[in-house]
């Protein structure tokens, strides 16, 4: 099996290094790496048209078994540039992470993490996303081997038509997760989004930070939001189709005018 691994925080990022540590000690595996060059968090599902994309094959000096590029795009240049270009065969699976940091409810839409694995699915190979919901002291080897654990679990069904699952692990010991959730997409907002700060030469400047709000939605025992503030792991089937059909059809019965 072909599995290409990307990211949004980086190419040398703990994360996807330890992911593919776990990766490799399958013999089944045929791992390659493809990841920016530096951290791209928050870029969304942006993609780079302006200027050229550049791919420098890396060496993991502690794993000389680790091959990969390091592109200074987005995460979604990593997908289409490996795809269509670096890789000597299409991928089997494509994952992104392991992320530093959640990945929850209406989030995804600005996650880089996210987009890179929505990218596969664009372009019709199974993907995942993987989030570790813990900024501070991250501990990546339980989320790691989850991963590889769910691999083998959804081999078989045919789960990924147009289709990633987005995964948020809990930052805590097995001991301490309460389980496996399957979920749909929360709702989340931020209070105090931007702050406003003066630099030295006395003009203003705006810093994004912002606190959490879990919201609408948020008691809702089939979230996302809800399982990880519950200790669940969350796996939530996400697909690129943002069409409203309930809308839609509404739409649809309206006598329209010119």
């Amino acid at each position: 099996m072909i599995v290409l691994l990307t990211n949004d925080d980086g190419i040398y990022a703990e994360g996807i290094q330890t992911l593919g540590g776990v990766l490799l000690q399958d013999e089944g595996v045929d791992l390659y790496f493809a990841a920016p060059d530096r951290e791209r968090s928050a870029t969304g599902h942006a993609i780079t048209m302006h200027r050229p994309l550049r791919a420098e094959e890396v060496k993991f000096y502690h794993n000389s078994a680790l091959k990969g590029w390091s592109i200074n795009g987005t995460p979604s240049d990593c997908v289409k540039l490996a795809v269509e270009y670096l890789l000597p065969h299409k991928p089997d699976l494509v994952i992104s992470g392991i992320n530093r940091g959640s990945n929850l409810g209406t989030d995804i839409l600005y996650s880089g993490t996210v987009s890179a694995a929505m990218e596969a699915a664009i372009l019709g190979i199974p993907a995942m996303a993987v989030s570790l919901t813990e900024y501070k002291e991250p501990n990546y080897h339980f989320a790691a081997n989850f991963v590889v654990s769910l691999i083998k679990t959804v081999r078989g069904y045919n789960l990924f038509h147009n289709t990633m699952l987005n995964i948020n692990v809990p930052g805590k010991a097995l001991e301490d997760i309460a389980g496996v959730s399957i979920t749909r997409l929360g709702i989340r907002q931020y209070r105090n989004a931007f702050q406003e700060r003066v630099d030295p030469r006395g003009k203003r400047y705006y810093w994004l930070a912002g606190e959490v709000v879990d919201i609408l939605d948020s008691e809702a025992e089939d979230t996302d939001v809800w399982a990880i503030n519950n200790s669940f792991i969350s796996i939530t089937p996400v697909h690129f189709d943002l069409t409203d059909y309930t809308i839609l059809k509404k739409m649809k019965s309206i006598e329209w005018k010119i």
